[in-house]
């Protein structure tokens, strides 16, 4: 697989990733909601806005600048019968996660789930080779950002409203590649279950999905050669989008309505404490 430039395109991946199975059927579990993705336009966030429009939902998905991603996606939730809005920016910019939440509330009247789901990463094996402005970016984008969207989005939120944050297996066991990553991962964990707690009082549930090795466009961005991605794990493969965004669904519907402060491992079989 070749290397892309990041963020990375989907539309450029040698071997597409799946984002839906095609005996996956839907049952209205999200009928007549609304759900804003971040990283929506592929990969983990493509997936899951197609299965939620599978389901019921209307999207809107934020994305960088992968104008082509983005609109397939919307395509591909067009298709299920979903309305599907886009918006592309930086999300470390709080202007622009504003503006992402005052369209959806324009859009849609609405703000039922919100996924934190937007990342990067910069492997790098040596510590001491890490650039300051690579590491800032990481936890701009990958927790400090996710919190302050979340804030903006509560002021919309109601009883019985979905947050949902994608943390990773790196924020368990770590990775040796990817030191700040791994760590910005950790945080959103600790950042789901203290805000489950603070949440609690007013009905909204807050969970985590952490993904093991997926192969998403993030990955031919930034790791280089990848011919042995995913096969340390049991299953001796890396996951598809379509193995992940289920664990969303269940999550953001009606069949959690006792989960919040949890995190579901989605991850080959790696078997990590909490």
């Amino acid at each position: 697989m070749k290397t892309m430039e990041r963020p990375g395109l989907q539309a450029e991946m040698e071997q597409q990733p799946e984002t839906i199975k095609d005996s996956y059927k839907g049952s209205g579990k999200l009928e007549g909601k609304t759900a804003l993705i971040t990283g929506g336009d592929s990969g983990i966030g493509r997936a899951v806005a197609v299965h939620f429009a599978r389901e019921g939902a209307n999207v809107a998905i934020a994305y960088l600048n992968e104008e082509q991603d983005a609109q397939k996606t919307k395509e591909l939730v067009e298709k299920e019968g979903g309305k599907c809005v886009t918006f592309s920016g930086n999300l470390t910019d709080k202007e622009v996660c504003q503006h992402l939440i005052d369209q959806t509330m324009s859009e849609f009247g609405q703000l039922d789930i919100l996924i934190n789901n937007a990342a990067t990463q910069y492997p790098n094996k040596d510590i001491t080779n890490i650039d300051y402005d690579e590491l800032k970016e990481t936890f701009d984008l990958n927790i400090v950002s996710m919190i302050y969207l979340t804030k903006l989005a509560l002021e919309h939120m109601k009883e019985g409203s979905r947050i949902i944050n994608t943390t990773s297996v790196t924020g368990y066991k770590g990775h040796e590649m990817m030191v700040d990553y791994s760590s910005t991962k950790g945080a959103i964990t600790s950042f789901t279950r203290a805000l489950s707690a603070q949440l609690a009082e007013k009905k909204i549930l807050v969970n985590g999905v952490a993904p093991g090795p997926i192969m998403t466009p993030l990955i031919p961005a930034t790791m280089g050669a990848i011919e042995d991605f995913g096969k340390q794990v049991p299953l001796g493969r890396p996951g598809q989008p379509s193995e992940l965004a289920p664990a969303y669904v269940y999550l953001a519907s009606e069949d959690s309505t006792y989960v919040t402060g949890q995190i579901i491992h989605v991850n080959g079989g790696t078997v990590v404490g909490g």
